[in-house]
C-alpha cells in the first residue's frame, strides 16, 4: 500500500548538507517503488486468494526479516514498548485499510488505486481538528476541500464510469490516516525500528484469527509471490523510514508521489491498463492539496519551533 506522504510529527534531523539529502531524496524513491511492486504482487494474487490470507502470508514472511533487522541495530531493547495497547488499535487499523486496498484492487486499474490513496494527508488534516486538537487555519482547510474535490474527480459517483470498489480504497486512505495520527499519541522517545516491529507483528496477529475462516489452498506456484511481497514490502518500508530519518520530512515526503509513476508504468506493463485522463486530472489536484498541506504544516511547526 504506496501512497500518501506521511506527516507524522515525528522528530526529523535537518538537512545537513547536499549529500545526507539526496540519499534521504532515493532512498524514499526506491522504498516508494518497492511498495507499489508490493501493491502490484498483492493485485496478482488477491485474484485467488482472500485479502486476509494474502495479508497473514505476507506478515509471516516479512515479521522474522523485521526482527532480525532491528535486532542487528538496536538490539533486545528495540522490541520493548509501554505502548502495546496503541500498537493494537494501529494494527487493527492497518488491518482494515489493506484489506478495503486488496478489495479494490481486484477490481480498480493500480494507478487509480495508488492516485485515491494519495488522499490520506487530506484527511489527516481534517481529522487533526476533533482527534489532535490542533487548529487548522483557512488555507488548510481550503486545501482539505480542494483535495476531496481531486477525489471525487477520479470516483466520479454517479456517472457511468463509477465503480463502487473505488469506495474501498477511499476507505483505505482514511483507515491510513487515523493510523498515521495515532503514532503522535506515542513517545516521542519510541523508536522508528520498534514502531516498524509492531506495525508488522499486530496486523499478523488479527489477519491469522480471522484468515482461517476464508482459506484458499496454497498452490506451490504462488508461493515465490508471497515472499516477494514480504521482501519489497519490507525493504520499501524500512528505506521510507531511514529517509525520513535523514532529512526533513517536508523534502523527502513529496517524493511519495513517484508511486503514480511506477503505477502507472507497472499497470501498463503487467495488465495493459491505461488510467483515463480523469484519473490523472484528479491525483493532479489531490498531489497540488497535498503538497500544500506538507508545506504548511512545515513553515507553522519551524514557526512554533522558534
Amino acid at each position: 500500500m504506496s501512497g500518501a506522504p506521511s506527516v507524522e510529527k515525528r522528530r526529523s534531523p535537518a538537512a545537513g548538507g547536499g549529500r545526507p539529502v539526496a540519499l534521504a531524496i532515493a532512498l524514499m524513491c526506491v522504498g516508494v517503488a518497492g511498495l507499489v511492486v508490493n501493491d502490484a504482487l498483492a493485485k496478482a494474487l488477491v485474484a485467488h486468494y482472500p485479502p486476509l490470507q494474502i495479508l497473514f502470508l505476507r506478515s509471516a514472511l516479512a515479521l522474522p526479516m523485521v526482527v532480525a533487522v532491528v535486532l542487528a541495530i538496536g538490539g533486545r531493547p528495540a522490541l520493548r514498548t509501554r505502548h502495546l495497547r496503541l500498537y493494537a488499535l494501529r494494527g487493527l487499523l492497518q488491518t482494515a485499510g489493506v484489506v478495503l486496498f486488496f478489495s479494490g484492487l481486484a477490481v480498480l486499474p493500480l494507478a487509480e488505486a495508488t492516485a485515491l490513496i494519495f488522499a490520506a494527508p487530506i484527511f489527516i488534516t481534517a481529522l487533526s481538528v476533533p482527534l489532535l486538537r490542533e487548529s487548522v487555519g483557512p488555507r488548510r482547510w481550503t486545501a482539505v476541500v480542494v483535495g476531496f474535490v481531486g477525489v471525487l474527480i477520479i470516483v466520479r459517483p454517479g456517472g457511468p464510469a463509477f465503480q463502487p470498489a473505488s469506495l474501498l480504497v477511499v476507505g483505505t486512505a482514511l483507515s491510513y490516516a487515523l493510523f498515521m495520527i495515532s503514532a503522535r499519541w506515542i513517545d516521542l522517545r519510541e523508536s522508528a525500528w520498534t514502531m516498524t516491529v509492531y506495525v508488522v507483528l499486530f496486523p499478523l496477529l488479527f489477519s491469522g484469527l480471522a484468515a482461517p475462516f476464508d482459506w484458499h489452498p496454497l498452490q506451490a506456484a504462488d508461493l515465490p509471490l508471497f515472499l516477494a511481497m514480504a521482501v519489497f514490502g519490507t525493504l520499501g518500508m524500512m528505506l521510507m523510514t531511514q529517509a525520513f530519518r535523514q532529512a526533513p520530512a517536508a523534502i523527502v515526503a513529496p517524493f511519495d508521489y513517484t508511486a503514480l509513476i511506477w503505477a502507472s508504468l507497472v499497470g501498463w506493463l503487467v495488465w495493459d491498463e491505461i488510467p483515463d485522463d480523469w484519473t490523472y486530472a484528479g491525483a493532479a489536484v489531490i498531489i497540488a492539496s497535498g503538497l500544500y498541506i506538507v508545506v504548511r504544516e512545515t513553515r507553522l511547526a519551524r514557526r512554533a519551533a522558534g
